[in-house]
């Protein structure tokens, strides 16, 4: 069994770390979820857990990081960041993001993190020293400013420049699709101008991130974005397309 995922083969011959956002294929999963479903009932989902459980794995192996141990935040819209510094503190650092996170920052190797999307931005940071943070940015994310603060975080225990860090932008809801109503227009317009909401209400996320990313201090020359629209583009999995009733394609990073 194959997956199909996008990464940098560049980065990860210079400081060993594995970026990879998953397309939709390749897993076990049937129906609205096939087959490669990266989510848990945990977050409202109704895939077979051992199926989801069995996903996992696949794209472990296939990503190598098979027996790697790898942490899942319950995802909750907000800005909570959750840090992993030594292998050791593993079990505690799940306990903690099973209580909600939406950025998991790992500044050691030998440790997987994965977060979960099917609309929302998938954003991972990574220093030249090989420590990394995987984010989930749904519009209230984006707002909440968990980007910034996943990076401040990472800043923080890391120590290199952030101006030396890479990011990397993967598959989302593109301004064509994302019409938002004109609470959230106005919200956006008011924190990150009115440049990233288009005509009739159509929000732009990579440019109100961009912003907030340049606005710690990143190099904007050194934020990458895939550029494909989860709506649009069947190999992923779409909240918004589905109806509500799809699985979530994967985020993940590590460092060998």
């Amino acid at each position: 069994m194959s997956i199909s995922f996008y990464t940098d083969e560049a980065l990860f011959e210079a400081c060993g770390v594995r970026v990879a956002f998953t397309e939709r294929f390749g897993g076990v999963s049937e129906g609205p979820y096939e087959s490669l479903d990266l989510g848990t009932a945990a977050a409202g989902l109704c895939d077979a857990p051992e199926r989801t459980a069995e996903n996992r794995s696949v794209a472990a192996r296939a990503l190598g990081a098979q027996g790697m141990p790898l942490i899942v935040p319950n995802q909750i819209h907000k800005d909570t960041v959750v840090v992993c510094g030594d292998i050791s503190e593993v079990s505690d650092v799940q306990k903690a993001a099973d209580g909600g996170a939406d950025a998991v920052v790992v500044t050691c190797s030998g440790v997987a993190a994965m977060l979960r999307f099917a609309d929302c931005v998938p954003v991972v940071v990574v220093s030249p020293t090989g420590a990394f943070a995987v984010v989930h940015a749904g519009w209230r994310g984006v707002v909440a400013r968990i980007v910034e603060k996943a990076i401040c975080s990472l800043a923080e225990k890391d120590g290199a420049s952030v101006f030396s860090y890479n990011a990397y932008i993967g598959p989302h809801i593109r301004p064509c699709c994302f019409q938002v109503g004109e609470d959230v227009a106005l919200t956006f317009s008011r924190e990150f101008g009115a440049e990233v909401v288009g005509d009739d209400r159509h929000v732009d996320m990579v440019a109100a991130l961009t912003q907030s990313m340049t606005r710690v201090g990143m190099n904007p020359d050194r934020i990458a974005d895939l550029g494909v629209c989860t709506v649009e583009d069947e190999r992923f999995f779409s909240y918004r397309r589905s109806g509500g009733d799809c699985g979530r394609h994967g985020a993940m990073a590590f460092r060998i």
